[in-house]
């Protein structure tokens, strides 16, 4: 087969029937997970002044390396949104909503990263933000919205990882604690670490190159420079995810990837990805970034996961299988096509999916269209059901129901008034 002249672009790729519908099924179960908490959709634009991810971090390689940014016909600068957080931020800064603002978010972010496996180009995440409250509870319950939907999903091979990042005013103390031991070992670090160390040594504790990891493995932790309110937070939370039999466990060297990040933090790892790209999803407190964006001193909260990571791991773990076929009926005609027509637009109005095949193929062809559908249940009609005004329906799939009478998971096929189609393929599919 000759190649196709164009292809999507690297880093992306087209995804397509089962997975689409995967997909959306587990935006669904999140969706619903989202309203029972209180929380109310946002949709944010795709992209934002550049201003807006800029002060997610400079340090961050999110900024200073992965940003779609270019300048559009007006003469902005414009970034393609690499995350949600600060477009949820900018949101709350312009409409002012009251608060505690409970949000939930879902749809594609976009970051220029090395295409591999489990990271994409172009990804979906979803999450949800809380801004307008400093309480550690709130932490605690968005922390398990996103366990409940792991569970949902059926995953269990992962593990909650907690830590506190401290208050504003407890940084410059461990900042400088922390200078100190990476200066000291400068010339076991790489020159990216060097560099981000001038900018944020906070950051190299979040780099994944071996070399930075084995230092920073006995860098010193914030957790012994955290103020007696950030502490007291912290245990809150503990107590409460303990209070929740939510398993967890405390790395004091977790920081997450965004420099925006204060109090707690934390991150969901999967023990079925390969370590490198092991994070399922997490988030964290993020008190200055309303203010950062103009807004007033707001404390905010959120986490986000990432869509594809999920369905790796569900592979990995053999759970939540694609849905079943999208179409209930499949409607088989032997005759001019009118039919065939008239009964998938019946069926269609009575909230039953449907549909057939076209090009007037023949019996058998139909009947294999109808397999490869995966639709439980076939409507055929030829000559003889029109005279008869009747319809012939076979139950393809064990999950259809059955005739009066016949054993049940059993495919049947059996002859119907045309008037009680509905009413027979509605209790089958029951």
């Amino acid at each position: 087969m000759a190649r196709a002249e164009f292809q999507s672009p690297p880093g992306t790729r087209d995804i397509t029937e089962p997975d689409a519908s995967r997909a959306r099924q587990l935006i669904a179960l999140f969706a619903e997970e989202a309203r029972r908490a209180g929380f109310g959709r946002i949709e944010p634009p795709m992209f934002e002044d550049v201003g807006v991810f800029v002060r997610l971090g400079e340090a961050s390689d999110v900024v200073s390396k992965e940003l779609y940014a270019f300048e559009d016909k007006g003469g902005r600068t414009i970034a393609l949104r690499p995350e949600f957080t600060a477009s949820v931020c900018r949101a709350f800064v312009q409409h002012r909503p009251l608060t505690p603002w409970k949000t939930w978010y879902e749809g594609p972010a976009f970051r220029y990263d090395k295409p591999q496996k489990g990271r994409y180009r172009q990804f979906a995440q979803l999450g949800v933000e809380v801004i307008g409250s400093d309480d550690p509870d709130i932490d605690t319950e968005v922390i398990a919205l996103a366990h409940r939907l792991l569970q949902r999903v059926g995953l269990t091979g992962h593990t909650l990882i907690i830590n506190s990042l401290g208050d504003f005013a407890d940084r410059p103390g461990y900042l400088s604690a922390l200078t100190d031991y990476f200066e000291a070992r400068i010339g076991e670090l790489t020159d990216q670490a060097k560099a981000t160390l001038a900018i944020n040594p906070l950051r190299v504790l979040d780099s994944k190159r071996p070399g930075d990891a084995a230092v920073a493995e006995e860098a010193p932790t914030i957790i012994d420079h955290l103020s007696a309110e950030a502490s007291a937070a912290f245990e809150r939370v503990k107590d409460g995810l303990a209070t929740l039999d939510i398993p967890f466990v405390v790395n004091p060297r977790l920081v997450r990837g965004l420099d925006y990040y204060t109090r707690t933090t934390f991150e969901f790892a999967s023990d079925s990805l390969d370590s490198a790209q092991n994070a399922l999803g997490g988030g964290g407190r993020y008190d200055g970034l309303v203010e950062a964006l103009g807004g007033p001193p707001e404390p905010g909260v959120g986490f986000s996961i990432g869509v594809d990571r999920v369905l790796l791991a569900s592979d990995a773990e053999g759970v939540f299988p694609a849905p079943p076929s999208s179409v209930d009926v499949w409607v088989v005609a032997t005759t001019d096509g009118t039919d065939g027509l008239g009964l998938v637009h019946e069926l269609r109005s009575a909230g039953i999916a449907a549909d057939r095949a076209y090009d007037g193929r023949s019996m058998k062809a139909q009947m294999k269209a109808a397999n490869r559908s995966q639709a439980p249940v076939a409507v055929i009609v030829g000559e003889d059901e029109v005279s008869a005004g009747t319809v012939s329906v076979r139950t393809m799939r064990s999950a259809a129901g059955s005739a009066p009478g016949s054993d049940a998971g059993t495919p049947q096929q059996f002859q119907v008034d045309r008037s009680k189609l509905i009413e027979t393929v509605r209790s089958l599919l029951s």
